[in-house]
């Protein structure tokens, strides 16, 4: 029973991290599809409201992932790099798992909270190019679903 609950588990956390990246994607997208000018580096475009409400949906859903991949996983305590060390290699992995799951969601959600802001209705403007935020944020999602499968599975072992 608990082989098919982690199976369950991994499912919904690389459901959701997938659905999140679809959305990051196709928020891209959308962006690309207002219009705009362009002259070297400056960029004048207006805001896209279907790339601010991807965008937006893409960072809450990869923000539910990594919550609930937090809570389902547990809590590894190690203190120390001499700790660490003597700790087996399954703990290893999984502690190394989770900090780069922290590292993934840090950068993928930022991507994402970037390029959704600058798809807000109060933000028509002119300045350099910010392009791609979007479509980064969401293959970082799938990032984020590799490395936090590898870290359930691996937590749930070492237990």
């Amino acid at each position: 029973m608990t082989r098919i609950g982690g199976i369950l588990v991994c499912l919904v956390i690389v459901g959701l991290d997938v659905a999140a990246a679809i959305f990051g994607i196709q928020a891209e997208v959308s962006q690309n599809q207002v219009k705009h000018m362009r002259l070297w580096l400056f960029e004048c475009r207006e805001p896209s409201q279907d790339a601010f409400r991807l965008g937006l949906g893409a960072a809450a859903i990869l923000v539910m992932a990594h919550v609930l991949i937090n809570l389902i996983g547990g809590c590894l305590c190690i203190c120390s790099q001499d700790e660490f060390q003597r700790s087996s290699s399954t703990k290893q992995i999984s502690m190394a798992c989770l900090v780069l799951t922290w590292i993934v969601f840090a950068v993928g959600f930022g991507a994402l909270v970037i390029g959704t802001m600058s798809n807000s209705k109060s933000r028509s403007s002119c300045g350099f190019t910010h392009h791609h935020y979007l479509s980064i944020g969401g293959i970082l999602c799938f990032l984020h679903a590799l490395f936090c499968v590898v870290y359930y599975v691996s937590a749930t072992a070492a237990k």
